[in-house]
């Protein structure tokens, strides 16, 4: 029966009814006094909740200039100016006084406008709370029932002022990100333009933004902010914690006497100010950005800003560096910033540090920060590595040596007073580094220049030898990295003589290099592991995003896997194969640098049940046509014949467009274009892909990479691993499984049936023939891949397959109830076959 319109209409203004009584119910209660408020009681306009010692109130107030609009904020109760600190419902103004604050049945904290009947606000807790308390440190607290925890505090939810004990910054455990935002105007608490935030790209930082746009920057971490006194008693600090827990930025206060604040203002100042017991008003302490060298890169990249007044210009570049631009640094527009004074490659040839000091360090957007033994030693890095273009030291939050270096531009640099500051060293050229050296030789006098030059000379000897010493020992050392290195190159020149030579062309990266674009191998950045060693993601200064393949000292993939690796990739250039960007030979580090990946590898889609449905059966086809071809292209398009021996799932990866690249050459071979079969005495792959001929007799070729792909194929479209899936079905593999059903005509049954669609019948079943006649036992029944790619592609009649390798059974009386039980795990119902091919 269909309700009539009247009906409907009193249904809802009997649902509209229920709900305004509801909100009048939890709240509508009585009224309290102190700090302290219960499930019983609530806040109404004009009532005020006051922390112990009366330091701040919570209550009902009216921004300036606005008559007709309530929030429900904290302000400080001890200063006359009423400067609120935080704000409720800063989006969602009360237009009326019939506002009232309470605790439900729930626990939750709401605010409702009693005479609409609507909630205007409310915490969103999820643990049951007991009481709301409004603390001295003016955070307001929801306590948990039966314990002391909170549930929920305002601090955790910072509007456009910071309070002593309040965080700001980032929980890496939790992902809470605390900033401020200003308010949008001064009779306006809600949301504004500018915004006190944490960057954690490189070395932390906090930035001032309107918008999106950088105004100004603090210091980065591990460094302090400043100090600060007022008069000779009152001290505060504000400093940088970065540790397990997370990235933050907190002020302490020597008297709790004295009222602290630091806002972000409506017009784009991050302001703090003070009031002290002798005076009940604000004073403004500090501010920031306070003149035009507080402008973010106000002087572009490798310069100096100096405030200096209308007269002189206040950019000024670094020592090695001249204005990109004359003619704009004559009319005082320092915007496009400083280049190389010298057109001279620093990497080699003689060039060193020079100290700036004492500096705002400059932005660490494309710095990294890591531990070190002393400064020395943190020069030696910078020194290490050509794209280092500055370092820095000092002891970090945990008292521990830091050492910081930049890998791109210096930008946003200013002088600051020494207890600020941090001395900078600047990588220079050869020549700036001598005319320095002269023009501190001629502020001394031939005297002081004599005294000093005797002092120095025994000094000048013991390190000498003392150098001399570590040199041959470190010569030593490189030596026999530079013969693994010679090694390589030669046996990869040696293999391009066969068809053609050409010299190796893949970049060799230091170690130093490797760490900083890794984090240091942090587990954070880790993408897998297997028995060869562990994948990283990292990032390279220029940007390029790498995957790090770091082989295990442990692993069994040796010197003369790793040589074998880098010597193909050099010579192979294919879309269906991964990229080769460089390699690192260092001490005991073998290292492959690869390009990065998003989507990872196959085996993390096709084996997966949710992952999988991301593929529908025109990708999977698109996937198999892939790797063929790009087994083509190494068993006869290039230059070398190439059989991989390792074709599996975990080795196909993925590009952010699902094209697959074949991966992991380190046990691949080349084979003699006049020869097509080899033999070893040593047996290396992943059982279930390796063909019987390798497996028993220690015989490859191009038909073992064949045998694989045709495991490979079956894998993918039944998403069901080879040697794992099948153990307790009476065929003990999906060869087996696939061949049976085959002869049975109901092949398509091994198909995934996540992947049936209309018309995909004939392809599945070439499929299924293809990858049959892939893993026949006999190497010469199997096709090549070139005519797998026919296959694949044509519609000509297939051979039949013979019986397959490795085809282990048990008895098939059980095969019926076997297929009816994987049956149940689709829902649709049978596929029929409309086309039969000759088998």
């Amino acid at each position: 029966m269909v309700p009539s319109s009247k009906q409907s209409v009193m249904g809802y203004m009997g649902f509209h009814l229920i709900s305004r009584i509801l909100v009048l119910v939890f709240c509508v209660k009585i009224s309290f006094s102190g700090d302290t408020l219960y499930p019983n009681q609530s806040l109404r306009d004009g009532d005020v909740l006051l922390s112990k010692n009366e330091t701040f109130a919570l209550g009902f107030f009216t921004p300036n200039n606005s008559s007709n609009r309530r929030y429900v904020g904290v302000w400080y109760k001890k200063v006359n100016e009423k400067n609120v600190v935080w704000v409720a419902n800063r989006e969602n103004p009360i237009n009326n006084t019939s506002g009232v604050l309470s605790i439900d049945q729930h626990g939750n904290l709401l605010l409702c406008d009693v005479s609409r009947s609507t909630l205007v606000w409310h915490a969103n807790v999820s643990s049951k709370s007991s009481h709301i308390q409004l603390l001295d440190s003016g955070n307001l607290v929801l306590v948990e029932e039966n314990s002391s925890l909170y549930v929920w505090q305002s601090f955790d939810y910072p509007t456009d002022t910071m309070l002593c004990g309040m965080k700001i910054g980032l929980d890496r455990k939790t992902g809470q990100n605390w900033f401020l935002t200003s308010w949008r105007s001064g009779d306006d608490p809600g949301q504004g333009d500018y915004m006190y935030k944490l960057d954690v790209k490189g070395s932390p930082q906090f930035f001032l933004y309107k918008g999106s746009t950088k105004l100004w920057r603090t210091s980065p971490w591990p460094w302090p902010l400043p100090i600060l006194s007022q008069g000779n008693s009152v001290r505060y600090s504000c400093v940088f914690s970065n540790n397990q827990d997370g990235i933050l930025s907190s002020c302490t206060l020597d008297d709790s006497s004295i009222a602290l604040k630091v806002v972000v203002q409506d017009f784009g100042s991050f302001t703090a100010y003070m009031s002290t017991g002798r005076e009940n008003r604000w004073n403004s302490i500090w501010s920031s950005p306070s003149d035009i060298c507080d402008e973010y890169r106000h002087c572009g990249a490798y310069s100096i800003c100096v405030p200096s007044g209308a007269i002189q210009f206040e950019c000024s570049c670094l020592p090695g560096f001249k204005p990109k631009s004359p003619r704009d640094w004559h009319l005082r527009d320092g915007s496009g910033g400083c280049v190389r004074a010298q057109n001279i490659s620093l990497c080699g040839n003689g060039e060193g540090f020079l100290k700036v000091a004492p500096m705002k360090l400059p932005d660490t957007s494309l710095a990294g920060a890591t531990k070190f033994v002393n400064s020395l030693e943190c020069r030696e890095q910078c020194l290490r590595n050509c794209s280092c273009t500055a370092y820095a030291t000092a002891l970090g939050d945990g008292k521990e040596n830091v050492c910081l270096m930049w890998f791109g531009e210096l930008l946003d640099i200013r002088p600051v007073p020494a207890e600020w500051g941090i001395d900078l060293f600047v990588r220079v050229d050869s020549i700036t580094l001598a005319k320095n050296a002269k023009k501190y030789k001629d502020f001394l006098s031939k005297k002081e220049l004599l005294v000093i030059s005797f002092s120095i000379d025994g000094a000048l000897l013991t390190l000498f030898l003392v150098v001399v010493y570590i040199r041959l020992i470190r010569r030593k050392k490189l030596k026999a990295n530079l013969q693994k290195h010679k090694l390589l190159l030669r046996s990869s020149n040696e293999n391009s003589n066969a068809t053609g030579s050409q010299e190796n062309g893949v970049p060799f990266y230091d170690f130093t290099t490797i760490i900083a674009a890794t984090n240091n191998f942090t587990s954070t950045n880790k993408l897998g592991h297997g028995g060869f060693g562990s994948v990283y993601k990292g990032q390279l200064p220029s940007g390029v995003e790498i995957a790090v393949k770091r082989l295990s000292k442990d692993s069994g993939q040796g010197s003369e896997e790793f040589k074998n690796e880098v010597m193909l990739m050099a010579q192979l250039q294919h879309k269906n194969l991964v990229k080769l960007l460089g390699y690192c030979i260092e001490k005991d580090e073998k290292i492959l640098v690869y390009e990065y990946l998003s989507n990872k590898s196959l085996d993390n889609f096709i084996f997966d049940a949710k992952r999988k449905l991301e593929l529908n059966w025109r990708k999977h086809y698109e996937i198999l046509v892939g790797i063929a071809k790009g087994l083509v292209y190494l068993h006869q398009d290039s230059r070398l014949k190439i059989i991989h021996r390792d074709l599996k799932a975990s080795n196909i990866l993925l590009d952010n467009k699902l094209n697959p690249k074949i991966s992991d050459f380190g046990i691949a071979k080349i084979c003699d274009g006049e020869h097509s079969q080899a033999n070893t005495r040593k047996i290396v792959g992943t059982y279930g892909y390796m063909s019987p001929e390798y497996v028993i007799f220690g015989k490859f070729s191009t038909k073992s990479d064949v045998f694989s792909f045709g495991v490979l194929l079956l894998e993918i479209i039944s998403g069901k691993r080879n040697n794992v899936d099948y153990q307790n079905h009476p065929s003990l593999n999906l060869i087996g499984f696939a061949w049976e059903l085959w002869k049975q005509d109901k092949a398509l049954e091994v198909i995934d049936c996540s992947l049936e669609e209309p018309g995909f019948s004939y392809e599945a079943l070439r499929c299924i023939q293809v990858g049959l006649l892939c893993v026949q036992e006999s190497a010469e029944n199997r096709p090549a891949m070139s005519e797998v790619i026919l296959m694949l592609g044509n519609n000509t009649s297939l051979p039949s397959p013979k019986k397959p390798a490795f085809v282990l059974r048990r008895s098939f009386s059980n095969l019926d109830k076997m297929m009816n039980r994987l049956g149940e795990q689709c829902s649709g119902g049978e596929v029929s076959i409309t086309i039969i091919e000759a088998r």
